[in-house]
């Protein structure tokens, strides 16, 4: 007997008509206890039927008039209450043989699917559509871009099934007529249930679902999952504690085909490389992309926004048919691609985590991944976007961009072959999704206690241990705030309560945006962040997206115009795009290391490491030939070879390299704690720079490694926490994420301009509230990992991991090559440097006379003289300070005795001035740029009297350099 057989004869015949006469494997097994109204989380590869085992059970239930229902539902404050009549199975009985109403005639809705991205509620909502209309179920779709009109159709004539998003189902709770609609719901499925988990969505979405139980009492729960590596964790986010669940796993056997390659240039890549402007490295791997593409519909996964950008720029510039789709483009720029994809129209599609997800785009042939995809998941999840029929093959190709890649994508394939999962972690007890859902518990029933707020949130899987102290501090924040107020035990609801809710319907951080206009086209091309805006953009400035290039011509509040134009430009600098690379994964790169050096010291060659290599991983010869190269040379310089249990500690002059396969996370927390250690000891910032291979330390003074090394292995790991609490208060990272959560607190306005905010007074205001700390629990569960830290530095003290020396060797200086290639020449061509000498030009500049100390002058920098000179004394030792050093101004006047942070500033504007001294408005120009102090200005200025293109050409560079390093500064 087939699962098929249990489904209603109606739903049957449909599936003979369109030829479906066996199940698939996911449907065989999870159909039958869906029907049984068990609680179930479907774990299955993509494109193997994951939707319609569980839809179809759905409309069998409409259908035949069944549903899950364990409790009396709850209206909140509406009075009625309605009753449901069970029969002797505990299914709910109705007369109806179609249709959502319940015994007591209520005609709501009956099922709510629940997807994170509203692309898959298009999808979902085409799928569903003829279904419905052959069985007479009714089906919608519900989410921002609903127009008024249809929402106010489904509020008085509700659909059968609704499909939507968390944010929405948010604003359903609170209406009173959909409070009613909702309150017949008997099932709730939950697609791509792992893309939620382990962000503040899935800790949303858990106290939402009980509060829908608050409305339509229990509820059957249905998660559709592709693998994951914690089915436990997300079955539990999904039902809440205390409710039983099955985890139906359908390991469909798709053969799935991976390849590492790494393109060198040769032949004609020089030549194209020429046309497209960019290095030879990049030419060669758009070459292999073009070669693909032209025999195979391609999905081109990139792992940022800016290198969908630069190379859809540049495949546009070939005129290949390959699109560009990422979250930042408008709305009809991504359906326009997803469209022209799966018409053929476009061959290729370079795309980011946005096409992760199961979006209907028709067939995809094979999946490219630009840069290793850095965690194992992804790359299930992307390459399980080709042959996406059961039978098929699912292949991918792997473009590593330096040796760290090719070792990086070698152990990330094997992983995945192996089903090597990542756990996911998710956000236990988030304060600011409790204050937010308390707000809508407020509004749900007027007054409720503060037992009843526990008693609900609490059945919710990341509230589990939430204790009513805890809840009672979120309590008395949230009175500061007056978005509650507390009579007794009572909570009541304030004025200020849904005006901050409607504001605050998602737990996605509020950024602004900027729309982005094409004057030339008259439409909307995609948004750029604030933090793009305030730091780069301008009139006159260039920059890419949706693959091509624009200028921008004007700033308003709310939006960017530009025009298109035919030259290089800036990168939209999104924020938070790089997926960390996992511990388990940077060890196994560490094994990769330690294997072929092992090979080398038995004295086998090169050949024989490349073979060994190939033998254990599916990677071709040029990558393994990369990386067996680098690894060759390492250790004919006779350096080290860094690995999974041996840190390589290499110093050379101010700067410092700390060689750990730890991944992204542990290497950023040791970094941190080093470097506090280390700005204490010098009394200055250290400037920090991690991969997941390396801690890159800049040192205000030169270091020997053995001291660096020394301060690893007497470092308690124990301190490690109250190091990073008490360094974290000084960073823009703190800052932003305190901005973010006090605004989902309520105690900051959305409009408020975070780069305005000064953080000692927000430390002044929230030090040691629950605010407070969410923030830095927040910066723990994303950015940082306290325990692995701890446990590899007890490692270090016991010997079970060795450390030591060496001076700069290639494996340290080589750097993750990922994202380099992918950037703009270094060589800037002339239409840059004119940008950029123009800016500069019209930029100000601040004129102080150091000898009287009595004048100053603002100027832009083409005003100032070619000899600078005070016109009080007739001195020419005149400082060129940006505008904002005027406090520097305050210092050098001081009469009183200086400390000796101020005895090092007053020098260094006499070294300013000094400069100004020897070269005139040259020094003004280098000493106006971004990032240049007398010193950096120093080595670029003499260059100006020989080449006036490589004088710009070097301040663009440091610009580059003090744009990607600022924020570990100060």
């Amino acid at each position: 007997m087939s699962a098929f057989d249990h489904l209603h004869h109606r739903i049957r015949a449909i599936l003979q008509e369109q030829g479906i006469i066996e199940p698939t494997l996911p449907q065989e097994k999870a159909i039958p206890t869906i029907l049984e109204g068990e609680n179930v989380l479907l774990i299955a590869p993509t494109g193997t039927g994951k939707t319609e085992a569980a839809s179809l059970p759905i409309f069998h239930q409409i259908l035949s008039g069944e549903g899950k229902s364990n409790n009396t539902p709850k209206h909140g404050r509406e009075k009625k209450k309605a009753s449901r009549t069970m029969d002797s199975d505990g299914m709910q009985s109705s007369a109806m043989e179609s249709g959502g109403m319940d015994s007591n005639g209520i005609k709501g809705i009956r099922a709510v699917y629940i997807t994170p991205l509203r692309a898959l509620n298009r999808d979902m909502l085409r799928r569903f559509h003829d279904w419905g209309e052959s069985l007479g179920i009714s089906v919608a779709v519900r989410h921002g871009d609903t127009s008024q009109s249809d929402r106010r159709r489904q509020s008085l004539s509700p659909p059968d099934i609704l499909i939507t998003t968390p944010e929405t189902l948010q604003v359903m709770l609170t209406g009173k007529r959909l409070r009613l609609n909702l309150s017949t719901v008997r099932t709730v499925v939950v697609d791509e249930v792992h893309e939620m988990a382990s962000s503040k969505r899935g800790s949303q979405l858990s106290v939402l679902l009980e509060r829908l139980v608050e409305i339509a009492g229990d509820f059957q729960r249905i998660g559709l999952s592709a693998t994951v590596g914690s089915p436990e964790t997300v079955a539990r986010l999904l039902v809440g504690t205390n409710r039983g669940y099955r985890i139906v796993c359908a390991d469909v056997e798709r053969a799935s085909n991976y390849q590492v390659v790494s393109p060198q240039p040769k032949g004609g890549d020089y030549s194209l490389a020429s046309t497209l402007e960019c290095d030879p490295r990049l030419a060669a791997q758009i070459r292999w992309i073009r070669d693909e593409v032209r025999d195979k519909k391609c999905l081109i996964f990139v792992n940022t926004r800016q290198a969908a950008e630069v190379l859809g720029s540049r495949f546009r510039q070939l005129g290949e048919p390959i699109g560009v789709h990422h979250g930042s483009l408008s709305r009809e720029a991504r359906v326009e691609a997803e469209e022209a994809f799966k018409a053929g129209e476009l061959q290729g599609l370079i795309c980011t985590s946005s096409m992760e997800l199961g979006i209907d785009i028709g067939d995809v042939d094979h999946v490219i991944q630009y840069s290793s995809p850095r965690e194992v998941s992804r790359m299930l999840q992307r390459v399980g976007r080709a042959g996406h029929k059961i039978g098929l093959v699912s292949s991918g190709s792997i473009i590593a961009t330096c040796a760290d890649d090719v070792a990086e994508a070698c152990a990330i394939a094997r992983r995945a072959a192996d089903s090597k999962l990542e756990e996911i972690k998710i956000h236990e007890k988030p304060t600011d999704v409790l204050a937010n859902q308390i707000v809508g518990l407020e509004i749900d029933f007027g007054d409720i206690s503060l037992q009843r707020v526990h008693q609900i949130v609490s059945r919710a899987y990341p509230f589990r241990d939430l204790t009513v102290e805890e809840l009672e501090g979120v309590v008395s924040q949230m009175e500061e705030h007056r978005l509650v107020r507390r009579e007794g035990g009572i909570l009541q609801r304030t004025r200020k309560a849904r005006e901050y809710y409607i504001e605050n319907l998602s737990m996605i951080p509020d950024e602004k945006r900027y729309n982005v206009y094409d004057i030339v086209g008259r439409r909307s091309v995609g948004t750029l962040d604030e933090a793009f805006v305030v730091g780069f953009a301008q009139p006159g400035a260039t920059f890419v997206t949706k693959g091509e290039i624009w200028e921008i011509t004007e700033i308003a509040e709310e939006e960017i115009k530009v025009v298109p134009i035919q030259r290089s430009g800036e990168i939209p600098s999104w924020t938070g795009e790089e997926i960390p690379v996992p511990f388990d994964v940077a060890q196994e790169v560490g094994r990769i290391r330690r294997e072929i050096s092992e090979m080398f010291e038995s004295g086998k060659g090169a050949e024989d490491a490349e073979e060994w290599l190939q033998s254990c991983y599916p990677v071709e010869d040029e990558a393994a030939r990369e990386l067996v190269d680098l690894i060759m040379r390492q250790r004919e310089k006779n350096h080290p070879v860094p690995n999974e249990s041996l840190v390589v500690v290499e110093g050379g002059g101010e700067g410092a390299i700390i060689n750990c396969c730890f991944g992204h996370k542990t290497n950023d927390t040791l970094g941190r704690v080093i470097t506090s250690i280390l700005s204490a000891r010098f009394g200055s910032s250290v400037a920090l720079q991690i991969d997941p291979y390396r801690i890159e330390l800049t040192l205000p003074k030169a270091l020997l490694a053995e001291e660096i090394e020394k301060l690893i292995e007497d470092l308690d790991p124990d301190y490690v926490q109250p190091i990073l609490e008490m360094t974290l208060k000084n960073t823009s990272l703190l800052r932003w994420k305190m901005i973010h959560v006090a605004r989902k607190f309520g105690a900051l306005s959305r409009d408020v301009d975070y780069q305005r905010v000064s953080m000692a007074k927000l430390l002044a205001v929230f030090e040691g509230t629950p605010m407070y700390r969410e923030a830095l629990r927040e910066i723990y569960h994303d950015r940082l990992d306290i325990e692995r830290t701890r446990m590899v530095l007890v490692r270090i003290r016991d010997g079970s991991m060795a450390m030591t020396t060496s001076s700069l060797s290639p494996i340290g200086t080589s750097g993750r090559g990922g994202g380099k290639d992918v950037t703009s020449p270094e060589n800037a061509d002339a239409a840059v440097i004119k940008l950029l000498k123009n800016r500069i030009m019209k930029d100000r500049v601040l004129l102080f006379c150091v000898n009287c100390k009595k004048w100053k002058s603002m100027r832009q920098v083409e005003r100032v003289p070619d000899r600078p000179e005070c016109p009080l004394c007739g001195s020419r030792m005149v400082a060129a300070l940006k505008p904002w050093e005027e406090d520097e101004i305050k210092v050098v006047r001081k009469r009183d005795k200086k400390t000796s942070d101020e005895k090092r500033r007053t020098k260094r504007v006499f070294r300013n001035a000094n400069l100004v001294l020897s070269y005139g408005k040259t020094a003004a120009i280098a000493l106006a740029s971004r990032g240049l102090g007398p010193e950096t200005a120093a080595r670029v200025i003499g260059k100006l009297q020989k080449d006036e293109i490589e004088f710009y050409r070097d301040i663009l560079k440091a610009e580059k350099e003090y744009a990607r390093t600022k924020r570990f500064w100060g």
